[in-house]
């Protein structure tokens, strides 16, 4: 925001009353969004198959030998504690840990080639949220924030949401303006008093008060216009209505409302954190929302592998084949890319500690829906689940598949600080085998 005159900028001035008592922290996120929506309103899709994302992100690098590439004929030390089981897939089995995955596996393609040459956690997660190998001297924009970028909000809905909040530093905007960064909740679904901040006017504010304020914003928006002259602050004014019109939307609310979701649904997604976060996701992709990144547990089973996973990999298992169905069935499979996503994998052999440690040479990820071919293993692991044995998938590569399927075409070139052109994805293709 720059300042303006007699030391007093707009912030400043808003804060002595004429919005004080509506506590709109919601806000900095529209004015920035609007901001810079309204300068630079991106490119239409281009024969987009899916029109939202949904981001499952397993932090801490999930073990691909017990989940989604068990190497049942493996020596023990490699093969692990845990057993595998059959799919409804001929021939492909999953760790015994993913019984209810396993049933809708055919509406799933399974990566289990993918592969990257970091082993650091930071900058494993740098790859995973953006496309992009890190750099000291860019900070690159996450998937979510450059498909805000492009397309904007709709239905009066910010068009990248974190559940429950922001991830992690990458999954950030970047060298993009903030504008374009994250929503976050604030609040954990799960939680039984769940409930989005600023989304209801605070306690003494009625719909009479509202619109009055409302009236006032318009009578600041007009004194600053004048005094400076500046198109850009109708950008940044817009910011104010979109804060507005999410608070005045009913079917804005209600997409963050689990309470329309009735129990059985909610005992069928499992009433925990990966459950209710992947119905809400759910939710919002329905309402509107382009890009929601969730997040879920914690993989970094350096220690009793066997203890880590069966705690937590249950309630992913129930939620993530739930959340598969459910879209499918209501007809929003088709149109919603679900990814599962980690830094890594685990090493191939059991540690002395029963754990695995870090591991970026091979590891899978899923994903479903949005124009991605179903019932397909895509690319396999050698023997050990030690390298890509056929057809590695890179992030570069993978990334590229993901734009392409929202219909951005990931050579485009943004505008970093300095006005210098930097491709969405650098380097990548598409890879054919992966799309319908």
């Amino acid at each position: 925001m720059p300042s303006f005159s007699r030391g007093v900028d707009r912030r400043g001035f808003l804060s002595v009353g004429a919005l004080g008592g509506l506590g709109l922290s919601l806000g900095d996120y529209f004015r920035m969004q609007s901001a810079r929506a309204e300068a630079n309103p991106g490119h239409a899709p281009k024969q987009a198959t899916a029109q939202s994302v949904i981001y499952i992100y397993l932090p801490g690098g999930f073990a691909h030998q017990e989940t989604f590439d068990p190497k049942p004929l493996a020596p023990i030390d490699y093969r692990g504690p845990l057993g595998s089981i059959d799919t409804v897939l001929p021939g492909v089995r999953f760790g015994e840990v993913l019984p209810h995955t396993a049933k809708i596996a055919d509406k799933l393609a399974i990566c289990r080639s993918m592969t990257h040459g970091e082993a650091a956690h930071e900058r494993g997660t740098h790859n995973m949220f953006t496309g992009y190998k890190p750099s000291p001297a860019l900070q690159y924009p996450s998937f979510g924030s450059v498909i805000s970028h492009e397309f904007g909000p709709r239905e009066n809905l910010p068009a990248y949401v974190c559940i429950p909040s922001v991830p992690n530093e990458f999954a950030g905007s970047g060298y993009l303006s903030s504008a374009y960064s994250g929503f976050s909740l604030g609040a954990d679904p799960a939680d039984g008093r769940f409930k989005v901040r600023d989304l209801d006017l605070p306690e003494g504010i009625d719909t009479a008060r509202f619109d009055k304020r409302r009236r006032m914003l318009d009578v600041v928006n007009d004194h600053f216009r004048e005094r400076e002259k500046s198109d850009s602050l109708d950008a940044l004014d817009t910011f104010y209505q979109r804060a507005y019109g999410l608070i005045s939307s009913t079917k804005a609310q209600q997409a963050f409302d689990l309470k329309q979701e009735t129990d059985a649904l909610k005992d069928e997604y499992g009433r925990n954190q990966a459950g209710m976060r992947m119905l809400l996701a759910r939710r919002l992709v329905e309402s509107g929302v382009r890009f929601v990144t969730l997040t879920y547990g914690g993989w970094d089973h350096h220690d009793k592998l066997e203890k880590g996973i069966k705690s937590q990999a249950p309630a992913f298992d129930q939620a993530f084949a739930t959340l598969i169905r459910d879209l499918d069935r209501r007809g929003l499979l088709a149109s919603t890319l679900v990814c599962v996503g980690t830094e890594f994998g685990r090493t191939p052999k059991i540690n002395p500690t029963a754990g695995r440690d870090h591991w970026p040479k091979v590891f899978s990820i899923v994903m479903a829906g949005g124009g991605i071919k179903a019932g397909l293993v895509h690319g396999s692991s050698n023997a050990t689940a030690a390298e890509p044995e056929d057809d590695p998938l890179t992030v570069e590569d993978w990334a590229t598949t993901v734009y392409d399927r929202l219909g951005i075409d990931a050579r485009k070139e943004l505008m970093s600080p300095g006005s210098r052109p930097i491709e969405i994805v650098d380097g990548g293709k598409v890879v054919e085998q992966l799309i319908t």
